[in-house]
């Protein structure tokens, strides 16, 4: 403030400036913007989404005032918000527009202030005051000239930072919102909820060519479109791969075998030295500040740990009951992030419990903060995560956990599964889970010895009637666990028993009593002939004898 008590503004840079004048300021002549729109991203895609917003907005009518763009981290909300307002105002459909980075209330309120500063004659010293006399100034007045404008809020984490600070309704103003979150609160009255998804594959294809073809760069279309398939099609994955694949010279192939490798490589090791299109964070770092506030959220503590198990599963579909149920709340009790007190010295004890209410309700703090998809009306298939959110938090986990929390999964996968299997669909989604467990922590499941949920899904395939299935299941299991346990092992010993059974289920009865008999002879020599294990081979093996019609196999079984 001047000494004659004028207020010096600067008008449609989006920074205050001090000048010396006297007189009183007179407000920015329209069309005025506030704040610096995002530069338009390299290579930008003229994607689905950016019609529907569009329409969206513009074909609301008075009903609708305010698009919400809500989703995952990385599908690009902030591009599509950009490109909008960057049409709407170089087609001078718009007097004021105002663009805010809204990632916390004081940012909000500093931005108002500004405008109110700007436009309104505000105090700029009074932020707060300033903002609500911004607001009260785009509410529409009968007489006053009509001002069309568009206020975009990017980036909101957190809907209780708007309260008091959503712009009014006018006919003539529109609010654009980008935000990860998907609460209720956002969706109030003349608000619509707009959900942002994932590249196409013909956009993810197309983007990952264009970006590498400005770099004089070209490579097979089949390595992209895989390459696009293993980052899931998510816009910022792609920037960054196309951003390293330039910088670093590697080809999409070296690139796949680097991503692939997740014991030697992890995702942070993947980003380029330079982010493009202005970009805050790397990949890895995406989703850091959403899985903390999801933590923050009720019941508090829980939904970190809950997406450790989520993590370790399968990303196109996890069963509710898996995640909810006795083992996995131990998990969570076991690991609830800051939340519990310092026990005084000297005590043990016991993390509290945790129902399986909260356990839901921490699959719902991570829903509203995209970091999964929730849907518990499809129990089999409740929960989906993006493989990427799956690989970055699995690269949070040091290499003593992984095995124990593994274990665990496997261990509430097993809880799950029913002793008769009726549901198929059930089935099918366990079997599922147990294939990409394995994928991800293969090593683990056989230490220190091979876990039950291994046997369980071979059964539950030949049960199902997939019994060749089920018979390749077991015969890869018998190598694997000879390789990681020894010829000797128990489990290596049971693991042959399986595909012996399931060859004589499929018809071949002369194939299953030579393979029990080679069997009943290394269990004899490892296990002695009274263990329960060898009673149970020559048990079988009478069986299969007994169903021979030609009697061909005539092995002694003592």
């Amino acid at each position: 403030m001047a000494a004659d008590g004028s207020i010096a503004v600067g008008t449609a840079t989006g920074g205050i400036h001090q000048h010396r004048h006297t007189g009183p300021r007179e407000p920015a002549a329209w069309p005025h913007q506030v704040g610096v729109i995002p530069s338009r991203a390299q290579c930008f895609q003229q994607r689905a989404e950016r019609e529907r917003l569009r329409a969206a907005v513009d074909g609301g009518g008075t009903a609708v005032l305010c698009q919400v763009l809500t989703g995952m981290g990385g599908v690009g909300k902030t591009q599509l918000a950009a490109d909008y307002a960057r049409a709407a105002w170089d087609s001078s459909g718009l007097d004021v527009l105002l663009w805010v980075t809204a990632d916390t209330r004081s940012a909000v309120v500093a931005a108002y202030g500004q405008a109110g500063a700007e436009l309104c004659r505000a105090d700029p010293q009074d932020r707060e005051e300033a903002a609500r006399a911004f607001l009260a100034w785009l509410a529409p007045k009968p007489g006053q000239r009509v001002c069309r404008w568009l206020v975009v809020l990017d980036d909101v984490a957190d809907p209780a930072d708007l309260r008091g600070l959503w712009p009014p309704a006018s006919p003539h103003g529109r609010t654009l919102v980008t935000t990860r979150r998907r609460d209720a609160a956002l969706a109030g009255e003349g608000r619509r909820l707009v959900e942002v998804g994932l590249f196409t594959k013909a956009e993810a294809l197309d983007y990952l060519t264009t970006s590498l073809a400005a770099h004089s760069r070209t490579e097979p279309p089949g390595q992209l479109t895989a390459l696009a398939e293993e980052l899931g099609h998510l816009p910022l994955a792609l920037a960054q791969a196309a951003a390293y694949l330039i910088d670093s010279g590697d080809s999409a192939a070296t690139y796949r075998d680097l991503l692939a490798d997740e014991q030697a490589t992890a995702l942070a090791d993947l980003a380029p030295d330079a982010l493009p299109d202005e970009q805050a964070a790397p990949l890895a770092a995406a989703w850091s500040l959403s899985i903390t506030r999801a933590d923050t959220l009720r019941p508090a503590g829980l939904a970190r740990p809950m997406l450790h198990l989520a993590a370790l599963l399968d990303a196109n579909g996890i069963p509710q009951d898996v995640l909810t149920g006795e083992t996995a709340r131990a998990h969570l009790s076991a690991h609830r992030t800051g939340t519990s007190p310092v026990p005084n010295p000297g005590t043990t004890a016991e993390p509290a419990g945790v129902s399986r209410l909260e356990a839901v309700r921490a699959l719902r703090a991570l829903d509203r903060l995209s970091l999964i998809d929730h849907r518990p009306d499809t129990p089999h298939q409740a929960v989906r995560i993006h493989q990427l959110i799956q690989r970055t938090t699995r690269d949070t986990l040091a290499r003593e956990q992984q095995i124990p929390y593994a274990r665990t999964a496997a261990d509430a996968l097993l809880a799950a599964w029913p002793g008769i299997e009726r549901d198929t669909a059930l089935a099918q989604a366990l079997r599922a889970n147990t294939e990409a467990l394995t994928r991800h922590t293969d090593e683990a499941l056989y230490r220190p010895d091979a876990h039950t949920v291994l046997f369980r899904t071979g059964h539950s395939l030949g049960e199902s009637g997939q019994v060749t299935a089920a018979i390749n299941h077991f015969s890869h299991l018998v190598i694997t666990t000879s390789n990681r346990l020894g010829p000797d092992h128990p489990d290596t010993l049971t693991a042959h028993h399986s595909p012996a059974h399931w060859r004589g289920e499929a018809g071949d009865a002369v194939g299953a009593a030579a393979a029990l008999t080679e069997l009943l002879e290394q269990e004899v020599r490892v296990l002695g002939p009274d263990h329960p294990h060898t009673m149970s081979t020559r048990h079988s093996l009478a069986q299969w004898r007994g169903r021979t019609r030609d009697g061909s196999v005539r092995q002694r079984t003592d």
